[in-house]
């Protein structure tokens, strides 16, 4: 697949729904920057920022559109990603 968006998944070390949002990038081979808000500083901020107060992960930067998917809904994060034959 040839995959053009810039995607930026902002995850914890503990969070399972970041590790089934890992697996389905890994998947569909769809090339991804990984940011721990617990590592990386600033980064909390910009989650709790970007969800209306809520420290939200997995959290997304898809070509600049921010947005949370937890719980992890594959469906929802395949058609933000244009992955038309995944569901």
């Amino acid at each position: 697949m040839d995959f053009s968006k810039r995607v930026r998944m902002y995850t914890t070390t503990s969070c399972s729904d970041c590790r089934r949002a890992k697996r389905f990038l890994d998947s569909w081979h769809v090339p991804y920057e990984e940011v721990n808000i617990e590592e990386t500083p600033g980064a909390a901020e910009f989650v709790v920022q970007a969800n209306q107060g809520r420290r939200a992960v997995p959290t997304f930067d898809v070509t600049g559109r921010v947005f949370s998917c937890s719980p992890f809904d594959p469906e929802a994060l395949a058609r933000e990603l244009g992955i038309s034959d995944a569901y």
